[in-house]
Order: C-alpha cells, then sequence, then structure tokens
C-alpha cells in the first residue's frame, strides 16, 4: 500500500464520502479504486461497456443477468445501454443473450 498526498475540493470531497457510504460501507480508498477503474474502462475500449440503463417492463419471466434472481412478468427491470469501442470486431461481439438487471443490482453498478 502506498499512501499519496492530493488536495480535493469541497464539492469533490462531499462526493467521494456520499459515494463512499453509499457502495463501499465508508471505503473511500475503494471507492477510489472503482471510480478510476470504471474511468479506465471507458478510455479506449475496444468492447463495449454499458453506459446506463433504461427501464423496462418485462412481458414474461426473466432472470437478472447479475444476481441470477427470476423476475416475475410485469415487473419493472433495467435494460442495459451499450457503447460500443474502437474495435472494429465489436459489432460481432455485443451481447446477444437477453440482458436485464433488477433494481438493486442496478443499485449496485
Amino acid at each position: 500500500m502506498k499512501r499519496l498526498n492530493f488536495t480535493l475540493d469541497n464539492s469533490t470531497v462531499d462526493l467521494l464520502g456520499e459515494l463512499a457510504e453509499k457502495f463501499y460501507d465508508g471505503n473511500k480508498s475503494q471507492t477510489v479504486r472503482a471510480a478510476l477503474e470504471s474511468l479506465a474502462s471507458h478510455q479506449g475500449h475496444d468492447g463495449w461497456v454499458i453506459t446506463g440503463y433504461t427501464p423496462l417492463r418485462v412481458n414474461h419471466h426473466v432472470n437478472c443477468h447479475t444476481c441470477g434472481t427470476e423476475q416475475d412478468e410485469g415487473k419493472v427491470l433495467f435494460k442495459p445501454v451499450f457503447e460500443r469501442g474502437n474495435s472494429p470486431k465489436a459489432i460481432q461481439h455485443i451481447p446477444s443473450e437477453e440482458w436485464v438487471e433488477c433494481p438493486s443490482c442496478v443499485e449496485k453498478a
């Protein structure tokens, strides 16, 4: 482990604290790591990354892509919105399976 010394403005400190509490049990180091990993995945990526989610009312039973829980017909779930990377083969590699996320998994993402 290495200690870094840098200065953040007040609004960034507040945001870091808020995100750390909400997603990482107050662990600010883990929060910064997740933010950096997310940024890195979006910079010059070759394949596909999820840039957001759109709500979708399902008309059949389906399983959440992340946790696998069965979701009933009529529930509002979330379908990922993908952003294409730079690879000329990206079109061939977009996920083709039905991909929906339950509200709990979207909140954690």
